[in-house]
């Protein structure tokens, strides 16, 4: 399960573009409350604890208990805005979770006992489509990771949602298909566009010369 993150802080007196840079100066960043059926709270908090919780690579699958004027809010991020030139954080946004809520998180995932799967050891290569996975999460059963075993996998074995053992309090929010996550596949069929093409081109060429000496007998 992810971890429950703290962070201080304080009302947001003043709105605007103005006061939202006045405190960036100050080291703070705007932010702001909102969900759970109840009006938004418009907040700040230090932009040094603030950089410290993004730095732990798991910030918006993790819950944030918010400490405001002596009481707590549990929430989840659902946006950062960051300055698209220094990747410094402008505001955040918090989402606030009723008792017993579910939320809709993309959780890594992360591929284990590569070292057992016989295709691999053949050569052959693992072709990753999705490395995260949109889930339905209870808020507080949010994991970390899914971890798919790969053991037993040979070169054309594909991974498919439904072979995925999701843990308690998560299942799929995609649920109108079958979706592939992953697929050994052998070397040659990564490049085999690229030689499909490389053939055609040597063909074409093949084919310009056959009627280039074709003219020079006439």
């Amino acid at each position: 399960m992810s971890d429950l993150l703290k962070l201080s802080a304080e009302p947001r007196e003043r709105a605007g573009k103005g006061a939202s840079r006045a405190l960036r100066r100050e080291g703070r960043i705007p932010a702001v409350i909102y969900g759970d059926k109840k009006e938004p709270i418009t907040i700040h908090v230090e932009e040094k604890a603030l950089n410290k919780l993004l730095g732990t690579g798991h910030f918006m699958n993790s819950l944030i208990m918010i400490d405001l004027d002596g009481k707590s809010t549990r929430t989840l991020p659902k946006d950062v805005a960051l300055d698209p030139v220094s990747d410094r954080p402008l505001h955040v946004d918090f989402f606030r979770l009723a008792k017993g809520a579910k939320v809709q998180v993309n959780i890594p995932v992360v591929f284990v006992n590569e070292e057992d799967s016989p295709g691999l050891k053949r050569g052959g290569v693992l072709n990753v489509v999705r490395y995260e996975l949109d889930l339905m999460c209870d808020a507080d059963l949010i994991p970390d990771q899914i971890e798919i075993d790969v053991t037993g996998l040979e070169i054309g074995d594909s991974i498919h949602i439904s072979a995925v053992t999701l843990p308690k309090g998560s299942e799929s929010a995609i649920t109108d298909r079958d979706f592939t996550i992953a697929g050994i596949v052998a070397p040659s069929a990564l490049k085999s566009s690229d030689d499909e093409a490389e053939s055609a081109a040597e063909e074409a060429e093949a084919a310009e010369d056959g009627e280039a000496e074709g003219g020079s007998d006439e």
